[in-house]
Protein backbone atom coordinates (compact mmCIF):
# COMPACT_ATOMS: atom_id res chain seq x y z
CA UNK A 1 0.00 0.00 0.00
CA UNK A 2 1.43 3.39 -1.01
CA UNK A 3 0.96 6.46 1.19
CA UNK A 4 1.15 9.92 -0.40
CA UNK A 5 1.21 13.12 1.64
CA UNK A 6 -0.39 16.11 -0.01
CA UNK A 7 -0.45 19.70 1.28
CA UNK A 8 -3.86 21.39 1.06
CA UNK A 9 -3.47 24.74 2.60
CA UNK A 10 -1.54 24.21 5.80
CA UNK A 11 -2.92 20.79 6.81
CA UNK A 12 -1.34 17.67 5.37
CA UNK A 13 -3.75 15.10 3.95
CA UNK A 14 -2.77 11.52 3.76
CA UNK A 15 -4.18 9.58 0.80
CA UNK A 16 -3.84 5.87 0.63
CA UNK A 17 -4.01 4.05 -2.70
CA UNK A 18 -5.45 0.50 -2.49
CA UNK A 19 -5.04 -2.12 -5.13
CA UNK A 20 -8.39 -3.59 -6.45
CA UNK A 21 -9.08 -7.21 -7.13
CA UNK A 22 -10.23 -8.31 -10.64
CA UNK A 23 -13.83 -8.94 -9.43
CA UNK A 24 -14.03 -5.49 -7.94
CA UNK A 25 -12.81 -3.97 -11.18
CA UNK A 26 -15.59 -5.77 -13.08
CA UNK A 27 -18.24 -4.56 -10.64
CA UNK A 28 -17.03 -0.97 -10.96
CA UNK A 29 -17.36 -1.23 -14.74
CA UNK A 30 -20.88 -2.68 -14.66
CA UNK A 31 -22.30 -0.35 -12.01
CA UNK A 32 -22.68 2.76 -14.22
CA UNK A 33 -24.43 0.75 -16.89
CA UNK A 34 -26.87 -0.79 -14.37
CA UNK A 35 -27.65 2.61 -12.87
CA UNK A 36 -28.35 4.07 -16.29
CA UNK A 37 -30.53 1.10 -17.26
CA UNK A 38 -32.50 1.35 -14.03
CA UNK A 39 -33.24 4.97 -14.69
CA UNK A 40 -34.49 4.16 -18.17
CA UNK A 41 -36.59 1.26 -16.89
CA UNK A 42 -38.07 3.43 -14.18
CA UNK A 43 -39.16 5.96 -16.74
CA UNK A 44 -40.67 3.25 -19.00
CA UNK A 45 -42.61 1.59 -16.09
CA UNK A 46 -44.07 4.89 -15.12
CA UNK A 47 -45.31 5.40 -18.66
CA UNK A 48 -46.92 1.89 -18.67
CA UNK A 49 -48.68 2.46 -15.37
CA UNK A 50 -50.14 5.71 -16.58
CA UNK A 51 -51.44 4.15 -19.88
CA UNK A 52 -55.20 3.05 -19.89
CA UNK A 53 -55.90 -0.71 -20.39
CA UNK A 54 -57.61 -1.71 -23.62
CA UNK A 55 -61.43 -2.17 -23.41
CA UNK A 56 -62.76 -5.67 -22.80
CA UNK A 57 -64.43 -7.63 -25.58
CA UNK A 58 -67.90 -9.07 -24.98
CA UNK A 59 -70.28 -11.08 -27.15
CA UNK A 60 -73.76 -9.61 -27.54
CA UNK A 61 -76.87 -10.51 -29.50
CA UNK A 62 -80.49 -9.39 -29.71
CA UNK A 63 -83.13 -11.58 -28.02
CA UNK A 64 -84.81 -14.05 -30.33
CA UNK A 65 -88.58 -13.96 -30.76
CA UNK A 66 -90.40 -17.31 -30.83
CA UNK A 67 -93.99 -18.48 -30.60
CA UNK A 68 -94.40 -20.55 -27.45
CA UNK A 69 -97.16 -22.16 -25.44
CA UNK A 70 -96.54 -21.86 -21.71
CA UNK A 71 -97.33 -24.71 -19.33
CA UNK A 72 -97.71 -25.00 -15.58
CA UNK A 73 -96.06 -28.04 -13.97
CA UNK A 74 -97.71 -30.27 -11.36
CA UNK A 75 -97.02 -33.65 -9.81
CA UNK A 76 -99.63 -36.27 -9.11
CA UNK A 77 -100.59 -39.94 -9.31
CA UNK A 78 -102.79 -42.09 -11.47
CA UNK A 79 -105.99 -43.59 -10.11
CA UNK A 80 -108.43 -46.12 -11.47
CA UNK A 81 -111.48 -44.58 -13.09
CA UNK A 82 -113.53 -47.24 -11.28
CA UNK A 83 -112.51 -49.66 -8.55
CA UNK A 84 -114.58 -52.54 -7.19
CA UNK A 85 -114.05 -54.93 -4.29
CA UNK A 86 -115.50 -58.30 -5.28
CA UNK A 87 -117.34 -59.86 -2.33
CA UNK A 88 -119.91 -62.72 -2.24
CA UNK A 89 -123.62 -62.05 -1.70
CA UNK A 90 -124.22 -65.50 -0.19
CA UNK A 91 -122.24 -67.69 2.16
CA UNK A 92 -120.88 -71.07 1.20
CA UNK A 93 -117.89 -73.04 -0.01
CA UNK A 94 -115.86 -71.90 -2.99
CA UNK A 95 -115.90 -74.67 -5.59
CA UNK A 96 -114.15 -72.94 -8.50
CA UNK A 97 -111.90 -70.01 -9.46
CA UNK A 98 -112.24 -69.07 -13.13
CA UNK A 99 -109.63 -66.36 -13.86
CA UNK A 100 -105.90 -65.79 -14.00
CA UNK A 101 -104.43 -63.45 -11.42
CA UNK A 102 -103.75 -60.02 -12.92
CA UNK A 103 -105.68 -60.69 -16.13
CA UNK A 104 -108.05 -58.31 -17.86
CA UNK A 105 -111.65 -59.43 -17.26
CA UNK A 106 -114.85 -58.36 -18.97
CA UNK A 107 -118.04 -57.28 -17.31
CA UNK A 108 -120.18 -60.35 -16.54
CA UNK A 109 -117.27 -62.80 -16.74
CA UNK A 110 -117.46 -65.69 -14.23
CA UNK A 111 -114.87 -65.32 -11.48
CA UNK A 112 -115.85 -67.63 -8.58
CA UNK A 113 -118.38 -70.41 -8.04
CA UNK A 114 -119.96 -71.04 -4.65
CA UNK A 115 -121.56 -74.45 -3.92
CA UNK A 116 -125.14 -73.91 -5.22
CA UNK A 117 -126.81 -77.03 -3.79
CA UNK A 118 -128.23 -75.50 -0.57
CA UNK A 119 -129.67 -72.61 -2.55
CA UNK A 120 -131.11 -74.86 -5.24
CA UNK A 121 -132.93 -76.84 -2.56
CA UNK A 122 -134.31 -73.66 -1.02
CA UNK A 123 -135.51 -72.57 -4.45
CA UNK A 124 -137.34 -75.84 -4.95
CA UNK A 125 -139.03 -75.45 -1.58
CA UNK A 126 -140.16 -71.94 -2.49
CA UNK A 127 -141.54 -73.17 -5.79
CA UNK A 128 -143.56 -75.84 -3.94
CA UNK A 129 -144.97 -73.15 -1.68
CA UNK A 130 -146.11 -71.27 -4.76
CA UNK A 131 -147.96 -74.35 -6.01
CA UNK A 132 -149.68 -74.76 -2.64
CA UNK A 133 -150.69 -71.09 -2.60
CA UNK A 134 -152.09 -71.38 -6.10
CA UNK A 135 -154.18 -74.40 -5.05
CA UNK A 136 -155.61 -72.59 -2.02
CA UNK A 137 -156.40 -69.57 -4.15
CA UNK A 138 -158.19 -71.67 -6.74
CA UNK A 139 -160.38 -73.28 -4.05
CA UNK A 140 -161.20 -69.92 -2.51
CA UNK A 141 -162.21 -68.49 -5.88
CA UNK A 142 -164.48 -71.49 -6.60
CA UNK A 143 -166.23 -71.14 -3.23
CA UNK A 144 -166.72 -67.44 -3.84
CA UNK A 145 -168.26 -68.14 -7.23
CA UNK A 146 -170.78 -70.63 -5.87
CA UNK A 147 -171.72 -68.33 -3.00
CA UNK A 148 -172.25 -65.44 -5.38
CA UNK A 149 -174.73 -67.48 -7.46
CA UNK A 150 -176.59 -68.62 -4.32
CA UNK A 151 -176.79 -65.04 -3.13
CA UNK A 152 -178.90 -64.20 -6.16
CA UNK A 153 -181.66 -66.58 -4.93
CA UNK A 154 -181.11 -65.64 -1.27
CA UNK A 155 -179.75 -69.13 -0.49
CA UNK A 156 -176.75 -67.73 1.38
CA UNK A 157 -176.23 -64.72 3.58
CA UNK A 158 -174.29 -61.70 2.40
CA UNK A 159 -171.84 -62.05 5.31
CA UNK A 160 -170.83 -65.52 4.08
CA UNK A 161 -170.09 -64.06 0.68
CA UNK A 162 -167.94 -61.35 2.26
CA UNK A 163 -165.92 -63.95 4.19
CA UNK A 164 -165.31 -65.95 1.01
CA UNK A 165 -164.23 -62.80 -0.84
CA UNK A 166 -161.73 -62.04 1.94
CA UNK A 167 -160.45 -65.60 1.71
CA UNK A 168 -159.78 -65.10 -2.00
CA UNK A 169 -157.86 -61.90 -1.29
CA UNK A 170 -155.78 -63.66 1.37
CA UNK A 171 -155.05 -66.45 -1.08
CA UNK A 172 -153.86 -63.94 -3.67
CA UNK A 173 -151.55 -62.32 -1.10
CA UNK A 174 -150.19 -65.71 -0.04
CA UNK A 175 -149.49 -66.56 -3.67
CA UNK A 176 -147.67 -63.25 -4.20
CA UNK A 177 -145.53 -63.87 -1.10
CA UNK A 178 -144.68 -67.37 -2.28
CA UNK A 179 -143.71 -66.07 -5.69
CA UNK A 180 -141.50 -63.41 -4.08
CA UNK A 181 -139.74 -66.12 -2.08
CA UNK A 182 -139.11 -67.99 -5.32
CA UNK A 183 -137.49 -64.91 -6.86
CA UNK A 184 -135.38 -64.43 -3.75
CA UNK A 185 -134.22 -68.04 -3.76
CA UNK A 186 -133.50 -67.75 -7.48
CA UNK A 187 -131.31 -64.72 -6.78
CA UNK A 188 -129.42 -66.68 -4.15
CA UNK A 189 -128.78 -69.38 -6.73
CA UNK A 190 -127.51 -66.81 -9.22
CA UNK A 191 -125.30 -65.26 -6.52
CA UNK A 192 -123.43 -68.54 -6.25
CA UNK A 193 -121.77 -67.50 -9.51
CA UNK A 194 -119.66 -64.43 -8.71
CA UNK A 195 -119.21 -62.43 -11.92
CA UNK A 196 -117.14 -59.35 -12.76
CA UNK A 197 -119.22 -56.18 -12.20
CA UNK A 198 -116.96 -54.05 -14.46
CA UNK A 199 -114.36 -54.46 -17.17
CA UNK A 200 -110.81 -53.98 -15.95
CA UNK A 201 -107.66 -55.56 -14.63
CA UNK A 202 -108.26 -57.98 -11.78
CA UNK A 203 -106.00 -58.47 -8.78
CA UNK A 204 -104.95 -61.84 -7.40
CA UNK A 205 -107.48 -64.15 -5.73
CA UNK A 206 -107.68 -63.78 -1.98
CA UNK A 207 -109.57 -67.06 -1.49
CA UNK A 208 -108.79 -70.43 -3.05
CA UNK A 209 -111.28 -73.15 -3.91
CA UNK A 210 -112.40 -75.18 -0.90
CA UNK A 211 -112.59 -72.27 1.53
CA UNK A 212 -115.79 -71.10 3.16
CA UNK A 213 -116.75 -67.49 2.56
CA UNK A 214 -119.25 -65.28 4.31
CA UNK A 215 -121.75 -63.33 2.28
CA UNK A 216 -123.79 -60.30 3.15
CA UNK A 217 -125.49 -57.22 1.81
CA UNK A 218 -123.02 -54.99 3.70
CA UNK A 219 -119.56 -55.09 2.15
CA UNK A 220 -117.65 -55.07 5.43
CA UNK A 221 -119.35 -58.26 6.59
CA UNK A 222 -118.62 -60.24 3.43
CA UNK A 223 -115.32 -61.93 2.59
CA UNK A 224 -113.09 -60.05 0.15
CA UNK A 225 -112.45 -62.26 -2.88
CA UNK A 226 -110.45 -59.89 -5.13
CA UNK A 227 -110.48 -56.36 -6.58
CA UNK A 228 -110.94 -54.99 -10.12
CA UNK A 229 -109.68 -51.63 -11.42
CA UNK A 230 -111.01 -50.05 -14.58
CA UNK A 231 -107.97 -48.64 -16.42
CA UNK A 232 -109.33 -47.28 -19.67
CA UNK A 233 -109.69 -44.42 -19.20
CA UNK A 234 -107.58 -43.74 -16.12
CA UNK A 235 -107.64 -40.74 -13.80
CA UNK A 236 -104.71 -38.48 -12.89
CA UNK A 237 -105.23 -36.45 -9.71
CA UNK A 238 -103.08 -33.53 -8.55
CA UNK A 239 -103.25 -30.50 -6.25
CA UNK A 240 -103.17 -27.02 -7.76
CA UNK A 241 -103.15 -23.48 -6.45
CA UNK A 242 -106.15 -21.23 -6.01
CA UNK A 243 -104.88 -19.14 -8.95
CA UNK A 244 -105.26 -22.11 -11.28
CA UNK A 245 -108.76 -22.77 -9.97
CA UNK A 246 -109.77 -19.18 -10.67
CA UNK A 247 -108.27 -19.30 -14.14
CA UNK A 248 -110.09 -22.54 -14.96
CA UNK A 249 -113.40 -21.16 -13.67
CA UNK A 250 -113.02 -17.97 -15.71
CA UNK A 251 -112.26 -19.98 -18.83
CA UNK A 252 -115.26 -22.26 -18.22
CA UNK A 253 -117.60 -19.29 -17.77
CA UNK A 254 -116.29 -17.84 -21.02
CA UNK A 255 -117.28 -21.05 -22.83
CA UNK A 256 -113.76 -22.37 -23.38
CA UNK A 257 -113.19 -26.00 -24.31
CA UNK A 258 -112.03 -28.45 -21.60
CA UNK A 259 -108.41 -27.78 -20.68
CA UNK A 260 -105.99 -30.27 -22.20
CA UNK A 261 -103.07 -31.70 -20.25
CA UNK A 262 -99.90 -33.64 -21.06
CA UNK A 263 -98.26 -36.13 -18.70
CA UNK A 264 -94.89 -37.86 -18.59
CA UNK A 265 -93.75 -40.73 -16.43
CA UNK A 266 -90.60 -40.89 -14.32
CA UNK A 267 -88.53 -42.63 -17.00
CA UNK A 268 -89.76 -40.47 -19.88
CA UNK A 269 -88.33 -37.21 -21.22
CA UNK A 270 -91.34 -36.06 -23.25
CA UNK A 271 -94.99 -35.63 -22.40
CA UNK A 272 -96.60 -38.39 -24.47
CA UNK A 273 -99.80 -39.04 -22.48
CA UNK A 274 -102.69 -36.72 -23.29
CA UNK A 275 -105.87 -35.99 -21.36
CA UNK A 276 -108.32 -33.32 -20.30
CA UNK A 277 -109.50 -31.88 -17.01
CA UNK A 278 -112.92 -33.22 -16.00
CA UNK A 279 -113.24 -32.60 -12.26
CA UNK A 280 -112.45 -29.90 -9.72
CA UNK A 281 -113.06 -30.52 -6.04
CA UNK A 282 -115.77 -28.60 -4.20
CA UNK A 283 -113.47 -26.82 -1.77
CA UNK A 284 -109.97 -25.44 -1.22
CA UNK A 285 -107.88 -26.97 1.54
CA UNK A 286 -107.52 -24.35 4.29
CA UNK A 287 -104.16 -25.71 5.43
CA UNK A 288 -102.35 -25.89 2.08
CA UNK A 289 -104.40 -23.42 0.03
CA UNK A 290 -104.65 -25.94 -2.80
CA UNK A 291 -107.54 -27.67 -4.52
CA UNK A 292 -107.72 -31.19 -5.93
CA UNK A 293 -108.16 -31.57 -9.66
CA UNK A 294 -108.54 -34.60 -11.89
CA UNK A 295 -107.74 -35.32 -15.52
CA UNK A 296 -109.04 -38.17 -17.67
CA UNK A 297 -106.33 -39.92 -19.68
CA UNK A 298 -106.93 -42.47 -22.43
CA UNK A 299 -105.20 -45.77 -21.66
CA UNK A 300 -106.14 -48.29 -24.38
CA UNK A 301 -103.14 -50.55 -23.71
CA UNK A 302 -103.72 -50.32 -19.93
CA UNK A 303 -100.04 -49.48 -19.48
CA UNK A 304 -100.82 -46.82 -16.88
CA UNK A 305 -101.43 -48.30 -13.44
CA UNK A 306 -103.09 -46.77 -10.34
CA UNK A 307 -100.55 -45.35 -7.93
CA UNK A 308 -98.04 -44.54 -10.67
CA UNK A 309 -96.32 -41.16 -10.27
CA UNK A 310 -96.29 -38.62 -13.10
CA UNK A 311 -95.55 -35.00 -13.99
CA UNK A 312 -98.40 -33.07 -15.56
CA UNK A 313 -98.21 -29.86 -17.49
CA UNK A 314 -101.27 -27.71 -17.95
CA UNK A 315 -101.58 -25.05 -20.62
CA UNK A 316 -101.18 -21.71 -18.86
CA UNK A 317 -102.47 -19.69 -21.80
CA UNK A 318 -102.63 -19.50 -25.54
CA UNK A 319 -99.75 -19.23 -27.98
CA UNK A 320 -97.76 -16.02 -27.54
CA UNK A 321 -94.63 -14.38 -28.96
CA UNK A 322 -91.86 -14.38 -26.38
CA UNK A 323 -88.40 -12.84 -26.12
CA UNK A 324 -85.78 -15.45 -25.24
CA UNK A 325 -82.14 -15.20 -24.14
CA UNK A 326 -79.63 -17.81 -22.95
CA UNK A 327 -80.25 -18.79 -19.37
CA UNK A 328 -76.58 -18.12 -18.58
CA UNK A 329 -77.11 -14.46 -19.52
CA UNK A 330 -79.62 -14.00 -16.67
CA UNK A 331 -77.97 -13.13 -13.36
CA UNK A 332 -79.42 -12.90 -9.86
CA UNK A 333 -79.08 -9.60 -8.03
CA UNK A 334 -80.50 -10.23 -4.58
CA UNK A 335 -84.24 -10.72 -5.17
CA UNK A 336 -84.35 -9.67 -8.82
CA UNK A 337 -83.15 -11.00 -12.14
CA UNK A 338 -80.94 -8.85 -14.38
CA UNK A 339 -79.28 -9.09 -17.77
CA UNK A 340 -76.40 -6.97 -19.04
CA UNK A 341 -77.08 -4.91 -22.15
CA UNK A 342 -74.78 -2.85 -24.35
CA UNK A 343 -75.83 0.76 -24.83
CA UNK A 344 -75.53 2.81 -27.99
CA UNK A 345 -72.29 4.34 -26.69
CA UNK A 346 -70.78 0.88 -26.16
CA UNK A 347 -71.07 0.88 -22.37
CA UNK A 348 -72.49 -1.91 -20.22
CA UNK A 349 -75.54 -1.46 -18.02
CA UNK A 350 -77.60 -3.97 -15.96
CA UNK A 351 -81.28 -4.29 -16.90
CA UNK A 352 -83.85 -5.74 -14.43
CA UNK A 353 -86.16 -8.25 -16.14
CA UNK A 354 -89.08 -10.51 -15.29
CA UNK A 355 -88.29 -14.06 -16.36
CA UNK A 356 -90.52 -16.92 -17.42
CA UNK A 357 -89.95 -20.64 -17.95
CA UNK A 358 -86.85 -22.28 -19.41
CA UNK A 359 -87.07 -23.89 -22.84
CA UNK A 360 -84.17 -25.66 -24.55
CA UNK A 361 -81.59 -23.65 -22.63
CA UNK A 362 -83.30 -20.31 -23.33
CA UNK A 363 -85.05 -18.26 -20.69
CA UNK A 364 -88.32 -16.51 -21.54
CA UNK A 365 -88.21 -12.79 -20.71
CA UNK A 366 -91.68 -11.53 -19.84
CA UNK A 367 -90.75 -7.87 -19.47
CA UNK A 368 -87.72 -5.58 -19.24
CA UNK A 369 -86.26 -6.12 -22.73
CA UNK A 370 -87.12 -5.11 -26.26
CA UNK A 371 -86.23 -6.99 -29.47
CA UNK A 372 -83.69 -4.27 -30.38
CA UNK A 373 -81.65 -4.53 -27.16
CA UNK A 374 -78.19 -6.07 -27.37
CA UNK A 375 -77.80 -8.58 -24.53
CA UNK A 376 -74.36 -9.71 -23.41
CA UNK A 377 -74.26 -13.48 -23.79
CA UNK A 378 -70.53 -13.95 -23.04
CA UNK A 379 -67.83 -11.89 -21.31
CA UNK A 380 -70.02 -9.79 -19.03
CA UNK A 381 -67.74 -10.59 -16.11
CA UNK A 382 -64.74 -8.96 -17.86
CA UNK A 383 -65.98 -5.38 -17.40
CA UNK A 384 -67.72 -3.35 -14.74
CA UNK A 385 -71.13 -1.74 -15.35
CA UNK A 386 -70.68 1.55 -17.17
CA UNK A 387 -67.39 0.53 -18.78
CA UNK A 388 -66.88 0.85 -22.54
CA UNK A 389 -66.39 -2.46 -24.31
CA UNK A 390 -65.71 -3.87 -27.73
CA UNK A 391 -68.77 -5.76 -28.96
CA UNK A 392 -68.48 -9.01 -30.84
CA UNK A 393 -71.73 -10.06 -32.54
CA UNK A 394 -73.17 -13.38 -31.46
CA UNK A 395 -76.11 -15.65 -32.26
CA UNK A 396 -78.67 -17.09 -29.81
CA UNK A 397 -79.70 -20.66 -30.59
CA UNK A 398 -81.84 -23.17 -28.66
CA UNK A 399 -79.92 -25.99 -27.04
CA UNK A 400 -82.28 -28.97 -26.42
CA UNK A 401 -81.54 -30.38 -22.99
CA UNK A 402 -84.73 -31.51 -21.23
CA UNK A 403 -82.83 -33.15 -18.40
CA UNK A 404 -80.82 -30.02 -17.69
CA UNK A 405 -83.91 -27.87 -17.94
CA UNK A 406 -85.71 -29.83 -15.27
CA UNK A 407 -82.69 -29.56 -12.96
CA UNK A 408 -82.35 -25.75 -13.11
CA UNK A 409 -82.58 -24.45 -9.53
CA UNK A 410 -83.73 -20.99 -10.64
CA UNK A 411 -86.51 -22.22 -12.88
CA UNK A 412 -89.96 -21.05 -11.78
CA UNK A 413 -92.96 -23.32 -11.82
CA UNK A 414 -93.94 -23.83 -15.43
CA UNK A 415 -92.56 -24.74 -18.79
CA UNK A 416 -93.15 -23.86 -22.41
CA UNK A 417 -93.04 -25.44 -25.82
CA UNK A 418 -92.28 -24.00 -29.19
CA UNK A 419 -95.35 -23.70 -31.39
CA UNK A 420 -95.31 -24.39 -35.07
CA UNK A 421 -95.61 -21.17 -37.09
Amino acid sequence: MNVVTRIEGEQPVEVRKRKLTPAQKVMLGVLPVAVAGGILLGRGGSDSANAAPPPATVTAASPIVRQITEWDDYSGRFEASRSVEVRPRVSGAITGVHFQDGAVVRQGQLLFTIDPRPFTAALAEAQAAVASAQSDLSLARADLGRATRLLEVDAVSRSDVDRLRARVQAGEAALAAAQARVRSRALDVSFTQVRAPITGRISDRRIDAGNLVAGGAVGGEATLLTTINALDPVYFTFDASEALYLKARRAREAGAAPTTVAIRLQDETDYKWRGRLDFTDNGIDNRSGTIRLRAVVSNPTQFLTPGMFGNLRLAAGGTTNALMVPDAAVQTDQARKVVTVVGKDGSLSPRPVVVGPLLDGLRVIRSGLSPSDRVVIAGAQLAMPGAKVNVKPGVIRPAPSPAAASAQPTQPAGEATFSAP
